[in-house]
């Protein structure tokens, strides 16, 4: 749906594309709540956008997604859009619910291939009917980079991004870490692409530019989702272990290990491992920290993991590894190919 123009021939057009979320809301008319309200009125809502050089349409999914019911199907069906209105615009600006929106971007990250625009996620913690909402400024600003262009009419980030909190984080880094806060989103293991203060400062030497030439907009909208995760916890049993790393349905295993990637060094969990590793099971190993990185050659534990066949997921999120093994397994039969792709940077998702 077409929301506004400016008149000026020459510019920039922006594809907000609303799935469901907070930032969607405003009380009802009846006071019953909040509700959905129809975005073909959000320069009602926001006016701000009105002062934008760019079009900017609108495009809304039916049914509404809540963020907790996202799955790879909403994926699926936004790359597909994308791909579907990718010439017709020089960014995108994904409305989304907060609680998934890493696992969104992280997936998208890895769908989209070529891709030499903005593709920006954003939401708010607050309903932009209200007040104090965030999502106002959230919007705005991610309007303003999905359209910014250097002065070679390149776009300044060609990336899958999140915007939150005045902080644009690339997708595939990013992991909701406040529940409350408006500083919902952080990259603890890469820096921000861009800040928006009284300017918005874009750090140019960190973002992805590809290979410089135009390539057309491809897609993998194939995904293979049969991945467990396994978060080591001091008391977990061999019962709980045995079940995830060898259940029949599961392809591959996320095990959430300790520090640099450590865990239990009990025989069973070991040979439960190594069980595992041998039926042909991918297990990738990634920190429950926040910050730093698995390397499995630093402690006894770790080189045990290491030796029965775990592959390391570096400083990898728990969301992008979901999303990276999705991809992989989707377009690759061959476990022992994934485990070495896991092992490669393909979108930024890891620092090596």
């Amino acid at each position: 749906m077409r929301l506004f123009q400016d008149l000026q021939a020459k510019a920039s057009a922006v594809l907000l594309i609303y799935t469901g979320g907070t930032i969607g809301m405003k009380e009802s008319t009846d006071g019953q709540g909040l509700v959905p309200f129809d975005f073909s009125g959000i320069a009602d809502e926001v006016p701000e956008l009105r002062k934008f050089a760019c079009r900017i349409d609108s495009y809304t999914f039916d049914p509404l997604i809540d963020s907790s019911d996202v799955e790879p199907r909403l994926w699926q069906q936004l790359a597909e859009l994308i791909k579907a209105r990718y010439d017709g615009y020089d960014g995108f600006v994904i409305l989304h619910g907060t609680d998934t929106m890493s696992y969104s971007a992280s997936a998208l990250s890895f769908m989209l291939d070529n891709l030499d625009k903005p593709v920006i996620f954003t939401g708010s913690q607050l309903p932009i009917g209200r007040p104090r909402t965030d999502g106002k400024e959230n919007l705005i600003s991610s309007v303003e980079i999905a359209a910014a262009k250097d002065a070679d009419g390149r776009a300044m980030v060609p990336e899958v991004c999140i915007f939150f909190d005045s902080q644009l984080l690339r997708g595939n880094r990013s992991t909701k870490v406040n529940a409350t806060g408006f500083d919902a989103f952080s990259s603890p293991n890469y820096p921000a692409l861009a800040t928006a203060g009284i300017s918005i400062k874009y750090n140019s030497r960190i973002i992805h530019y590809g290979s410089g030439r135009h390539r057309d907009l491809q897609i993998s909208t194939s995904l293979d989702t049969r991945v467990s995760i396994l978060k080591v916890h001091p008391g977990i049993t061999e019962q709980v272990v045995r079940d995830i790393l060898l259940g029949t349905e599961t392809r591959a295993v996320i095990i959430e290990t300790y520090g640099s990637g450590n865990a239990i060094s009990k025989d069973w969990f070991l040979d439960i491992i190594r069980e595992s590793s041998e039926k042909g099971k991918i297990l990738l190993n990634v920190t429950q920290c926040l910050c730093g990185d698995v390397n499995m050659d630093l402690y006894a534990t770790g080189k045990a993991l290491k030796n029965a066949g775990v592959v390391s997921g570096y400083d990898s999120t728990t969301e992008a590894a979901l999303g990276k093994l999705f991809y992989l397994m989707g377009t690759n039969n061959d476990n022992e190919q994934v485990k070495a792709l896991l092992g490669k940077n393909l979108k930024g998702e890891i620092s090596k």
